[in-house]
């Protein structure tokens, strides 16, 4: 069997939807189930996932917008709140995107009961373990539990990225502005629990479970600018703040032994607490996100079990 079959789909779905990737940010559409990949296996595909995060989008209005093209069109601007307000704008799209987002994934089971994996997120690298701490270890093949079976599996995901501002013109405004930088990781730990369409998922399953995640970010802002009535601003230097996320999905797996259709969607919640701006001040952030997904996964059989 060529294994390479399998995953040229899911280059093709990632390629055509890179272009509407904006910002990179750990991806958090959870896909996986209860049941880890089969010692000697592999599994592989791709995603289209849409995050959508209630304050990025209060922090980006039209109003706003046109304070950014306004500020990139000058040499010097003077200090207001308005230029806090675009700082908190920067630092919310980092911390959470308006985007579309596709992701690439291969998963290998190394043990029973115990697989690893690497996602590419186009920005961001992915590095992942499950543990499978209910349910049988079986493959369609060589089924050991029955249609409806309940599984259970623990997690622990790495991810890492620099932030980046997308190209859209009034945040490279800001950006260019501001002289705004970041970076940033992710720690993701996702408890998933599914049941069986068919003996070992051979037809599919459906998932649900709860997240938890921490994620630390640096920043700073470059000030080129912005002059208060004393002189210029001074630039912020490279600061470190963390936060925890917690949120639940659900998700559908749906196909036969070989190829499975993935749809998923989770809810988030996040306190990203208060940051430091220019001139002193601070800001705080916090809000909701959903993120919906879409998917294909590949299954690659070990022949010799």
């Amino acid at each position: 069997m060529n294994r390479s079959v399998f995953f040229r789909p899911a280059l093709a779905l990632a390629a055509a939807t890179s272009l509407l990737a904006g910002a990179c940010t750990a991806p958090r559409n959870i896909v996986s189930t209860g049941k880890v990949t089969p010692r000697g296996e592999f599994r592989g595909g791709g995603n289209v996932s849409f995050n959508l995060a209630s304050e990025t989008i209060s922090q980006t209005g039209a109003t706003l917008k046109s304070a950014a093209e306004a500020v990139g069109s000058k040499d010097t601007v003077g200090y207001s709140g308005t230029i806090d307000n675009l700082q908190l704008a920067a630092l919310a799209y980092t911390l959470d995107p308006l985007r579309a987002s596709p992701d690439l994934y291969l998963r290998y089971g190394i043990y029973d009961r115990f697989d690893v994996g690497y996602k590419y997120a186009f920005g961001s690298h992915v590095f992942d373990a499950m543990f499978q701490f209910m349910g049988p270890t079986g493959t369609p093949e060589r089924p050991q539990g029955a249609a409806g079976a309940t599984y259970g599996s623990i997690g622990l995901q790495f991810a890492t990225q620099r932030a980046k501002l997308p190209s859209i013109p009034y945040l490279s405004n800001i950006s260019d502005a501001l002289g705004f930088s970041a970076s940033r990781k992710d720690l993701i730990v996702p408890l998933v629990i599914s049941h069986s369409f068919g003996p070992e998922e051979e037809i599919g399953a459906f998932s649900y479970g709860l997240v938890y995640s921490r994620s630390f970010l640096r920043y700073g802002f470059e000030n080129q600018k912005v002059y208060t009535p004393g002189g210029k601003v001074p630039s912020l230097p490279e600061q470190r703040v963390s936060y925890n996320s917690f949120g639940a999905f659900a998700s559908a797996k749906v196909g036969y032994r070989y190829v499975y259709f993935l749809p998923s969607v989770g809810v988030y919640y996040q306190n990203y607490g208060t940051y430091r701006l220019l001139n002193n001040a601070t800001g705080k952030l916090s809000g909701f996100t959903f993120v919906p997904s879409v998917g294909v996964q590949f299954r690659v059989p070990n022949s010799r079990r």
